[in-house]
């Protein structure tokens, strides 16, 4: 064991393009937001491994002895990830109550936690240890919080059994993990994923590790290295929905009408390019009224191929309706079915005073102004000088004084 006491964060994401057409070998872009998880994790002599998660109101224990009989001829390795290992899933879904479908928040986040504890622990001793994550990212709402959780466990967990070293000086507030470090981070943050969502793309979590703007293709990750910086109103509409749900829901489509979703797929690649090639040009030359413009037009057209996939959702074109009637493009980011919706805002400071004082939004839906990051990635931080509370709507989560029960 390495480290004893380790604190760690990981950013949220918005997809700009490309949302379900990546996971079917299509392009998309995603950048991180300025808003992220964070987690502690503290190695204990109390013969437990605990996690508190407050953000869900959700904080367990088990004795590592309940730990040790789920671990049956373990033969992983700690330095790579693995093919998700079925068998040990079935187990932990029996032991954590998560089968015949329960697909609650508590239980997949659950079971990733002890998924890749006893992965990267399982062929040793397991360490006693408590472990709490809070977050500024609001669940299910297409935000990349259950990446930003995962990327935070795997960094952490992979920390504190030694696969990778900590990088934090003594004079240092926070620090990051070479590449290498940080590819071994993503890979087990995706076996995460893999358990929350089943079949997820591997955006949310690359960006989750890397930070600022990636091209996504075929499971090839691509940082855009010269991006202008955007503002956007995120707008959540509150309605729960699943991705794993959606991602099925959109796969089911594609094997009923492959002759028509197909061109579907082919034009949200176009556009994911396209706006690629325009961000770009935004970096090497005077931005003009054209390129919103361009920007803005992509937006209403991936919208509709969203809508056309079957992810839409009521509430989200409401909100479409609503800024459009104030000049503004939106379209949702993420899985869709509810969740959030991205707003781009113009420079002009009157036209984005005009939606963010809307009342049509701020009486039914959480709003957020919002910067799209050109960094952030996975840090690791100086416990001490870190912050040590996130705001949660309006409530202030402490983590260091939350009950282990």
């Amino acid at each position: 064991m390495q480290v004893k006491d380790i604190f760690v964060s990981a950013p949220g994401k918005a997809i700009l393009h490309g949302e379900h057409a990546v996971v079917h070998g299509k392009v998309a872009l995603a950048v991180s937001l300025n808003l992220r998880a964070y987690l502690r994790l503290k190695v204990t002599t109390t013969g437990k491994v605990c996690i508190n998660l407050p953000n869900i109101d959700t904080s367990q224990c088990w004795d590592l002895s309940e730990l040790r009989r789920l671990i049956h001829n373990f033969h992983g390795k700690r330095d790579e990830a693995q093919r998700l290992d079925a068998e040990l899933v079935k187990r932990l879904r029996e032991f954590v109550g998560a089968t015949n479908g329960n697909l609650d928040t508590c239980s997949m986040a659950t079971l990733s936690f002890l998924y890749i504890y006893l992965s990267l622990f399982g062929s040793g001793e397991l360490p006693s240890l408590t472990v709490t994550v809070w977050s500024e990212l609001p669940t299910g709402a297409g935000l990349g919080s259950s990446a930003a959780y995962s990327v935070c466990l795997a960094a952490a967990l992979l920390c504190t059994s030694g696969v990778i070293p900590a990088p934090l000086k003594e004079w240092d507030h926070t620090a990051r993990w070479c590449q290498e470090d940080l590819e071994l981070i993503n890979s087990w943050a995706f076996q995460g994923e893999m358990i929350i969502h089943g079949n997820p793309s591997g955006v949310d979590n690359a960006v989750g590790t890397w930070g600022g703007m990636l091209r996504f293709l075929a499971g090839k990750i691509i940082p855009l290295s010269r991006v202008p910086l955007l503002r956007i109103l995120l707008t959540n509409t509150k309605v729960p929905r699943s991705t794993k749900v959606l991602v099925a829901r959109v796969k089911d489509k594609i094997n009923k009408f492959p002759s028509i979703m197909t061109p579907v797929l082919d034009s949200v690649d176009a556009i994911s390019c396209t706006c690629e090639k325009v961000l770009s040009e935004m970096t090497c030359e005077p931005i003009t009224g054209e390129h919103y413009n361009i920007l803005e037009e992509l937006i209403d057209i991936n919208q509709h191929h969203l809508n056309v996939m079957g992810v839409g959702h009521p509430a989200l074109d409401m909100l479409c309706r609503v800024t459009l009637a104030k000049g503004l493009h939106s379209k949702l980011t993420g899985a869709g079915g509810g969740g959030c919706g991205i707003t781009l805002l113009r420079p002009e400071k009157r036209r984005r005073e005009a939606v963010l004082h809307s009342s049509s939004l701020c009486l039914i839906w959480d709003q957020l102004n919002t910067r799209l990051s050109s960094g952030h990635k996975v840090k690791l931080h100086h416990f001490s000088s870190a912050c040590l509370y996130c705001l949660w709507g309006r409530k202030k989560v402490y983590p260091w004084t939350t009950a282990v029960m």
